[in-house]
């Protein structure tokens, strides 16, 4: 049959020549479908599959380091000098200031107080100061008698307030470190409002910069105290396992470099001073540290068997807050340092390339939006145009293997949970890709900070006035109308590939669309009822 041309096409339009509404527009719309639509989408399908090479090359990269710090380098303790300090010489430990940041958090407040309090070091070289900057002057009154309670028990505690949240926590932490008391400091470990460190954790952490120079912070690793809360819990244990144990294991045994979590660790003062302070220019301050501190020549030691207690955000609306944060600030960093790290004189150019390519490039942009635009856009659509076919290796061979292995490696127990977490994690990349983009091009909500809601204790064991306070009808279950637009695009091109596509496809899309619509009507999480 011969080619329907453009102009052909157009001059029977115009003259009238064919019969019925579909006469008419099929040709054009073959033509638009030829010469546009199938490019297009062709030429997405072989970003990904570049995208998916850089991400297994990547991964391959992670896991060596990270089996070779299990197997053959020597822990923290051996490849830096420790060695535990004299209890029976009190000078010999150094003072300690410990922040904890709070923002009107009243489920969570008593506990990470509670547990800096009782952390063993002697009393007059530890100094607790409570960042509070809460609106809400009935929280303030009581964070402020929660600290006066353990300052009649002989703590050396400081309750701090400032008058604008400028800044916001980096703010916080910066005014903090102002203080003449702070100025007295040698060290700070920071502790977030949900944070439970244990008592010997300064005993395990002081003697590696006591005894390195060279080392700026010590990080220790987040244990979640609600990770069977349920179904969202158990899916961010998973994420954050693996980049405890395989990203952080692996950055901190071979390049002594990672991202500050900003929170359960400890820093020298002199290694924030000289890499120019806290600074709030994007929401991700404790990276933004991170980074500058390393261009210093700076050391990190991520020890793994140094557990600091803490909560997972257990409420969908907090958690998706928490993921913009998480996305669009290290994308903004990236746009913001990137010459930065590349004009710096002070570090290898292999400590640069790191930088560039692994830590940001590659995990922080490409990592987020390959899920996406693979699995959410490019994979559906393919069922719409089969002239577009996606070798299998790329579609699902690689993904699948990489995602059981991770699994297995740092969640064991959650192993049998590997296909719905890669369900999750592509639900998720939908909302971590528009962050990053905002980032990228720092959009009107680059700076957006919201604090991530936790539970703590729940409703139990509080009184009549902080119960009023904690029922929020914020918590109530709202639709998300943009998860829900997902869901319905994949439903479309699943039942389209069952009835007329040539691969099975579907078998993925309807699980994908589940899993959106169950995101778009709040199903994920819990809610606490509105009082």
């Amino acid at each position: 049959m011969d080619q329907v041309s453009a102009k052909n096409v157009i001059i029977e339009w115009l003259l009238g020549s064919t019969s019925g509404i579909a006469e008419k527009i099929m040709p054009i719309w073959e033509i638009i479908r030829a010469s546009f639509i199938v490019p297009v989408l062709r030429f997405g399908l072989y970003i990904c599959l570049a995208m998916s090479f850089f991400l297994f090359v990547e991964w391959l990269h992670m896991m060596f380091l990270a089996i070779l710090a299990k197997l053959f380098r020597k822990k923290p303790e051996q490849r830096y000098k420790w060695e535990p300090l004299r209890d029976d010489l009190e000078t010999n430990f150094p003072m300690v200031l410990v922040q904890i940041p709070l923002f009107n958090e009243i489920e969570v407040y008593k506990i990470s107080i509670g547990a800096a309090c009782s952390l063993s070091w002697p009393a007059d070289r530890l100094v607790i100061q409570v960042l509070d900057d809460s609106n809400e002057i009935v929280i303030k009154d009581m964070i402020e008698k929660e600290c006066r309670k353990w300052e009649g028990e002989g703590i050396n505690i400081r309750y701090q307030i400032r008058e604008t949240r400028v800044g916001y926590k980096a703010g916080a932490l910066k005014k903090g470190l102002e203080h003449d008391y702070a100025k007295e400091c040698e060290y700070v470990a920071i502790f977030d409002a949900d944070f439970c460190p244990e008592p010997e954790f300064l005993h395990r952490a002081i003697p590696f910069l006591v005894h390195n120079s060279e080392i700026a912070l010590v990080q220790a690793r987040w244990k979640f105290v609600n990770a069977d809360e349920c179904f969202l819990t158990r899916m961010q244990e998973m994420s954050l396992d693996y980049q405890f144990t395989v990203e952080e294991e692996g950055g901190s045994s071979v390049h002594a470099f990672f991202g500050f979590n900003g929170s359960g660790g400890i820093w020298r003062i002199g290694a924030i001073n000289g890499a120019g302070g806290w600074n709030d220019r994007t929401t991700v301050e404790d990276m933004d540290l991170s980074v500058r501190a390393g261009l210093k020549g700076s050391k990190f030691v991520y020890i793994g068997d140094l557990h600091v207690k803490s909560e997972l955000p257990s409420i969908f609306k907090a958690y998706r807050s928490q993921q913009h944060r998480w996305s669009c600030g290290p994308a903004n960093l990236f746009r913001k340092m990137v010459v930065e790290i590349a004009k710096n004189k002070e570090v290898s150019i292999w400590m640069k390339v790191y930088m560039i390519y692994n830590f940001f490039f590659i995990r922080k942009i490409i990592g987020t939006m390959f899920a996406f635009f693979f699995y959410c856009v490019v994979l559906p659509l393919t069922s719409l145009f089969p002239e577009v076919d996606i070798p299998k290796w790329g579609a699902i061979l690689v993904t699948f293997v990489i995602t059981t292995i991770n699994t297995g490696v740092s969640t064991p127990r959650s192993l049998h949970l590997a296909i719905p977490w890669v369900l999750f994690e592509n639900l998720m990349s939908f909302h971590r890709t528009k962050a990053v983009f905002i980032g990228m091009f720092e959009a009107k909500r680059a700076n957006e900070w919201v604090v991530t809601e936790k539970h703590g204790d729940g409703l139990q064991n509080k009184t009549s006035a902080e119960l009023s306070t904690a029922n929020e009808p914020s918590h109530l279950r709202t639709i998300l109308l943009q998860e829900l637009g997902m869901a319905v695009f994949l439903y479309g091109c699943g039942f389209y590939g069952y009835f007329y596509g040539k691969d099975r496809y579907y078998l993925y899309l309807f699980p994908q669309a589940i899993f959106f619509s169950i995101a778009g009507f709040g199903y994920f999480g819990t809610v606490v009822p509105a009082s």
